[in-house]
């Protein structure tokens, strides 16, 4: 599941993702090989605390993000936040937390894009591309396997944010204004 929606109301739209099965199951997985190092060791318990910490440490960096989009016609913004137990550890809970706000007005179309994950193959996200040129992913890592999850999100978002109108008549102000120019160029 690429996100879950929260909440969804006329004016606000609260997307959510956790960990995936996967990034737990890589956590438990790990941190298993550093207990049975410490269990079948016969080295000192500084060394078989060092095998289960070192272990845990690893498999706390693998542990995906904890990442949430809520998006507010009232306010007028998304804030995308972003909450990392690895980070929170090692800054001893000042940290962990990453916050994006963008503009609503700023945002002129939102797409599905490929990304290449290493050792599994293709994953996808989305992308927010803004007014300024800047393109922003929803999320922070892409989700493997089938583009219709992330293709329903899109949509969802699309229609929330009405941009599938705003690009239509943007495109009919575009044309209209090219054939102005077109006829003032006849008449001279």
């Amino acid at each position: 599941m690429y996100m879950q929606v929260e909440s969804h109301t006329g004016t606000r739209l609260h997307l959510k993702r956790n960990p995936s099965i996967r990034s737990w199951s890589l956590l438990v997985g790990i941190s298993s090989v550093g207990l049975a190092a410490a269990y079948y060791s016969t080295d000192s318990f500084g060394w078989r605390l060092f095998y289960v910490a070192g272990c845990l440490f690893v498999a706390m960096q693998n542990l995906e993000d904890w990442e949430e989009a809520i998006f507010d016609k009232r306010e007028g913004k998304v804030t995308l936040k972003t909450f990392n137990l690895y980070r929170k550890l090692l800054t001893l809970c000042k940290g962990g937390q990453e916050q994006a706000v963008v503009l609503l007005s700023e945002i002129r179309d939102i797409s599905v894009q490929e990304e290449k994950v290493r050792y599994f193959g293709i994953g996808y996200l989305i992308v927010l591309r803004l007014l300024t040129g800047i393109s922003h992913a929803l999320t922070q890592s892409a989700v493997l396997g089938g583009r219709s999850d992330v293709e329903a999100v899109a949509k969802l978002l699309t229609n929330f944010l009405e941009l599938d109108m705003a690009g239509f008549h943007s495109g009919i102000a575009e044309e209209s204004s090219d054939s102005e120019e077109a006829l003032d160029k006849d008449d001279e």
